[in-house]
């Protein structure tokens, strides 16, 4: 019995699938298959009882399983100190993330990550929240990038870092030249808005319910599939809308648009960071989370 194969039980009694362990531990199936027959020679038990679509613990397995997680959490701990030591040199990390954290923060902040640690490589998925949070579920992500919060089994959701959200319009827009309108006032002007199940359009409507206003009966002219078309379409005077400062900010630098104030109404939420509550954790993981902790590096990466 090695720790190779141990890794392969966790990974598939997890997953409860040979092919999706073998994708976690960058193997072929049958490479696996055998990690795992080997394990059974070795302990002379049957550990799986294979379903029609998934598989299945024995009892023989599961009195394994809760062993063999320990043995390996000790097992990474030093391996991650000794990586510690080596300076990171290693190592792969596969972050799932929502638009604004996705286009607009991540890419430099790996950018940053990278200098530090050249050796570890970084791939950046991007998908609607929702998305992310079934990749986080399912284990096809180390860590994930929200800008709505999640809850649920599988999913631990902390806050990470402060979005300040904006109502842009066109520079010939009525409110370009206002100082600020009101909430009310958004039911008077046409909107165009993220689709419904992004992070933006879900804090929207979470902040207008709030002031017992429904963005269902407001002037939606147009619902865009990514932050950077409802930018667009505002610029090209179709409409207004609320957008995350950090997407907008080269648009309002340029003057291409015209940031509106709304009296009495705080547009501010956070990005979250999500991952699993009791997943099997890595040092690149650690490291990376470690480095977008740091307020400096936040700064520096994101010119705040």
């Amino acid at each position: 019995m090695n720790f190779k194969q141990l890794e392969a039980f966790l990974w598939v009694a997890e997953l409860q699938s040979f092919t999706k362990a073998a994708r976690q531990l960058y193997m072929s199936q049958p490479a696996v298959s055998f990690q795992i027959k080997a394990l059974e020679e070795n302990l002379q038990a049957v550990l799986f009882q294979r379903g029609d679509k998934k598989i299945f613990l024995t009892d023989a397995g599961r009195l394994l399983y809760s062993e063999a997680k320990q043995m390996l959490t000790h097992y990474y701990k030093v391996r991650a100190g000794l990586d510690d030591l080596k300076g990171l040199k290693t190592g792969h990390l596969v972050i799932g993330a929502s638009t604004i954290p996705g286009e607009y923060l991540l890419p430099r902040l790996i950018g940053g990550f990278y200098e530090k640690y050249p050796g570890i490589k970084i791939v950046l998925k991007i998908a609607g929240t929702g998305l992310v949070g079934r990749w986080i579920r399912e284990k096809e992500i180390d860590l994930g990038f929200i800008g709505a919060p999640l809850e649920g089994d599988g999913i631990n959701c902390v806050p990470w870092i402060q979005d300040h959200m904006v109502l842009i319009v066109p520079p010939l827009h009525a409110w370009a030249n206002k100082d600020a309108v009101s909430v009310s006032d958004l039911k008077k002007t046409a909107l165009v808005l993220r689709e419904p199940s992004s992070g933006t359009r879900q804090t929207l409507e979470k902040k207008l319910e709030g002031k017992n206003i429904s963005l269902k009966k407001m002037n939606r002219i147009m619902e865009l599939g990514s932050t950077r078309a409802v930018i667009t379409a505002v610029e090209s005077g179709l409409g207004a809308s609320v957008v995350s400062r950090f997407a907008v900010r080269e648009s309002l630098e340029l003057g291409r648009v015209c940031e509106v104030r709304i009296n009495d109404f705080i547009l501010s939420r956070y990005i979250y960071q999500v991952n699993q509550p009791h997943g099997i954790g890595g040092y690149a993981n650690e490291a990376f989370i470690d480095f977008i902790s740091d307020i400096e590096n936040c700064k520096r990466c994101l010119l705040l």
